[in-house]
């Protein structure tokens, strides 16, 4: 019975953290007083334990029916082929409900500037991260954290109207649109993230192991193949 004594008292003077009663074993480097730091979308090969896990590689499928596209010199556009290589993406959360969204091929990230305007930026920083949000039927939405339209209170007659969101936006011309005219409940905003498919997996695989594949996909187009896209 004494033994019995001694075990309890010794449990109750066990300090308790959240995540350990359930077996979770406190991660290196970690502390209640000292919290784990934010880890930077731009590393290599980093896994975000304190969110669970690496990149995720995606198509944002937008419901105006383009896939959305990182290129290499720094353009962001919408796109109906199916496979496209600059539409494969890897998606990271650097946040909760944070992510940086990095196109695997030319290696830039998703960006807005202050003017809302989408751009491919070659390093990270604060306007690569977006706040992702899940709504009806699946659709992701993807929100500037750092930029958004707030109201003027001071010194106006009309009633201010309430703080808004800038989104991800891409038109039914593939273009996208700036920041500050969109809204959530827009089609244009939506986007549905796909999983790669074999040939997308495919054109991976090629990039990563065929030099003469990957340079011919970063190498700026030639003025005839400039044109036969312009038509």
């Amino acid at each position: 019975m004494v033994i019995i004594w001694i075990l309890l008292l010794s449990l109750l003077q066990e300090p308790w953290f959240p995540g350990r009663a359930a077996g979770v074993p406190e991660a290196a480097g970690a502390s209640p007083s000292h919290p784990r730091p934010r880890r930077d979308a731009g590393g290599r090969g980093g896994v975000y334990e304190h969110l669970g896990g690496a990149p995720r590689r995606r198509k944002l499928y937008c419901a105006t029916k383009y896939h959305l596209q990182i290129h290499p010199n720094g353009k962001i556009n919408g796109t109906l082929e199916k496979n496209s290589v600059f539409s494969i993406l890897e998606i990271t959360a650097v946040d909760v409900g944070i992510v940086a969204i990095k196109g695997l091929f030319s290696g830039r990230y998703l960006a807005m500037n202050k003017r809302g305007r989408l751009y491919a930026s070659e390093n990270y920083n604060a306007e690569c991260e977006f706040v992702e949000r899940i709504h009806e039927l699946g659709y992701n939405t993807y929100a500037s954290r750092l930029y958004r339209t707030v109201p003027n209170r001071a010194g106006t007659k009309r009633k201010a109207s309430a703080e808004r969101l800038w989104y991800v936006s891409i038109n039914g011309k593939g273009r996208p649109r700036r920041g500050f005219k969109t809204r959530r409940t827009q089609i244009s905003s939506l986007f549905l993230p796909r999983v790669l498919d074999n040939k997308d997996h495919e054109m991976v695989r090629l990039f990563h192991t065929n030099v003469k594949y990957r340079e011919s996909l970063l190498k700026p187009p030639s003025k005839n193949q400039r044109r036969r896209r312009g038509r």
